[in-house]
Order: C-alpha cells, then structure tokens, then sequence
C-alpha cells in the first residue's frame, strides 16, 4: 500500500505541474515561439558537421567494406582448398587487423523535428526455464526429471561423457569457461552471477541454445533412445515405469525434431515455436541432460577427428569449435602456432558478430584468443562448481 500511495503521489504532483487547458490556449509570445526554433546559424553549423561526417565515415564504410569482402572471399577460398585436400598457408588469411573508425561522430539535428519518428522496436521476450517445462507438460504432456541434487546431476555427466570418449580436462575446463565454475544444471545464460534477465536460450554446463537441443534431438536422438532403452531394461517396479514413459516421449521428440529439414535454419525456427522449447526442457532432465550436454562437446571431438585432426583437442580448442561451429573452429585449431600468431580473429568472423565482440577484438590474433580461454579456464577451474564437477569424474 505504501508503494501504491507513493506512485499515486507522484502522478498527483506531476498533473498538478502541468498547464490547465486554459493555459494551453493562450496565445505565446512571437519571441518564446522563436526559442523553440534553431536559429539559422546552429541550423548552418549542424549542416556544415553532417557534410564532413559523411564525407570522413562514408570513405571508412568503403575501406571496411572492402575488408571485409576480403574476408568473405579468402574464406571461401580456404573451404574451397580444404575440399581439395591442399594445404592452407598465410596467404589464405586477410594479415591486416579491421580498419577502426577515429572520425567524428554524427552531429545531433538542432531541430528534432524535422526527424521522422522511428517506432520503438518490439520486444521479444526469451524463455525461460519455466517456460520450457510450461511448454513440455502442455505439448507433451511431461515433465524432465529433476536430479535430487546438483552433484547428482555432475556425477551423471561424469559418467556418461568418459563412457562416450570425453576427458575430464575438457568437460571440466569447458563448463568452467561457459559458466564461471559456478553454473548448475539448469543455470540459464543472463541468469547468473546475480543477472535478472535471460539473454538467450543457452541452458546448463555447456550453454546449449534450444536450437542446439533440436539439431542433437534430430542428429543424435536414435543413440539417445536406445541408450535410454537399455538402461530401462535394467529397471523394474515404478522407476520402469518412469523410464519407460520418458523413452516414449524421447522418441516423440526426436520424430518431432526430425520432421524438418536437417539444417540449422530450420532447427532455428523450429527453436522459436512453444514445441521447439518443450524439446530444450531435455536439457533439464537427470537422464537426457547429460547426453545432450556430452554430445554437444563430442559431436565437435568427432568432427575433427573425421577432417583428419590426429591429436586430442585441448579444452580452450574445443571451446572454440563449441563457440564458433565446427567448421569455424576447426580452421583455427589445425593452424599451426606460427601462423596463430599472426592471423587476426576478424578472419573467422562475420562483420557484424565480429563488432559486437569486444573479446575476439582484445585479443585480435588467433594465438591471444586462444591464451584468454586458456587463462579464463584456469581461474575459473578453482571455483567450487568446477572443482565439484572434476570430482565427479
């Protein structure tokens, strides 16, 4: 109530401030009429600095262009030379960091009103986690099971990604870069660390976005099926019965998942829809959780290993291939350190990713993006989330 009244305060002093409608029709004075007006030599001066900001940001627009072409065609070059077996060398890289624009900025229109007004861009709000399960019981009528503790859900992931061929230091080492060494299970990305608002999808140890979740349901859902199937075998009683409704329902969602084409464009915007999210509610459960999250990290491990890459990928490499595709990823860690030091990041990168990333220009080489996972990885592995998934192992 005291909040209530106080609002109502405010709003009661603000009406009271305003004019009466009598006053609204009074007449203004010619001269307080001029004051609302940009006088003549402002309006001249806002031209004069328009013109020279066009003319500096117009000309860094062409060069940045041109870079950044380069860019696209030097990887489609690299990709085209991969496909023929030959080898990629330093000329296959744009050498040159981004052009970075130091002119002066767009001068503010003294008269406001001579701007079209540009609506105000709509909202879109991000599930969350209590959207996901909201989504799973009313589509399928389920909801994921719940580990009864977090370490219970750490000894799962444990267990089920040595059995599939990851090691400790790369589970461990990934989840402490993606969640600081404190995430759970169920952590959501924006949510943590004292955040409020989600700011994507990106769910659990390995931050796997719902369209993540879809593409693994479609690509993988056989394995996890019958993984799930063997494992109720060995069950009786009312844990049987359990197990064998969630492998009814896996197999739903996993024909679900697979009745789109197996692109990621079309996972994205099956990812966008009420059903799309009751599959990321997967993610969450004791059983399928910790296969989606192994086979994220192995789907990359396997990838290299098919493309030829002989040794073991350390975690901050794997990390890379997590963060930027398989493809992607994999081009920076079959380079050779020579060449890391010498490439910029911007090579593997759209231009518009690229400037929203103020880690990848920091640390503007291969070699310096490559060192600050490394270096994020070991501080963050002696915090107690990391240190109680590295005990599970």
């Amino acid at each position: 109530m005291i909040r209530f009244g106080a609002a109502w305060l405010v709003l009661v002093l603000s009406l009271s401030a305003l004019p009466s409608k009598a006053e609204e029709n009074v007449a203004r004075p010619p001269e307080e009429a001029m004051a609302q007006r940009a006088s003549p030599y402002a309006i001249a001066e806002y031209r004069r600095l328009l013109k020279e900001y066009q003319d500096v940001h117009g000309a860094f627009e062409q060069e940045a262009s041109a870079y950044w072409s380069a860019i696209s065609e030097k990887r489609r070059g690299r990709n085209a030379k991969r496909r023929e077996h030959q080898p990629i060398t330093l000329d296959d890289y744009v050498l040159m960091q981004p052009p970075v624009y130091t002119g002066p900025k767009r001068p503010v229109n003294p008269e406001p009103e001579a701007q079209p007004e540009r609506p105000p861009r709509p909202y879109k709000a991000i599930p969350t986690v209590g959207d996901l399960l909201q989504a799973a019981n009313e589509h399928f009528q389920w909801m994921p099971q719940k580990p009864a503790s977090e370490v219970e859900f750490k000894r799962a992931y444990a267990r089920y990604a040595l059995a599939a061929g990851l090691t400790r230091e790369q589970a461990v080492r990934v989840y402490s870069f993606e969640t600081g060494g404190t995430g759970n299970y169920d952590v959501q990305a924006g949510i943590e660390h004292g955040g409020r608002r989600a700011i994507s999808t990106a769910i659990g140890y390995n931050q796997l976005l719902t369209t993540n979740s879809i593409e693994l349901l479609a690509e993988q859902g056989q394995e996890l099926v019958r993984d799930l199937t063997q494992r109720a075998a060995a069950l009786s009683g009312p844990q049987r019965q359990i197990m064998d409704r969630k492998v009814a329902v896996l197999k739903k969602m996993v024909a679900y998942a697979r009745s789109v084409p197996d692109e990621w464009a079309a996972h994205e915007k099956l990812a966008d829809t009420p059903q799309g999210w009751a599959l990321h509610a997967m993610v969450l459960d004791i059983d399928v959780g910790p296969m989606l999250q192994t086979h994220k990290l192995l789907t990359s491990v396997i990838f290299a290993r098919t493309k030829g890459y002989p040794r073991p990928l350390s975690a901050a490499e794997l990390e890379m291939m997590n963060l930027t595709g398989d493809g992607t990823g994999l081009d920076m860690v079959t380079m050779p350190q020579a060449m890391r030091e010498q490439v910029p990041t911007s090579n593997f990168f759209q231009r518009s990713g690229y400037e929203r990333n103020p880690v990848a220009i920091r640390h503007n080489t291969v070699s310096k993006l490559l060192a600050i996972t490394d270096s994020r990885m070991d501080s963050n592995s002696n915090q107690p989330g990391a240190k109680e998934l590295a005990s599970a192992f």
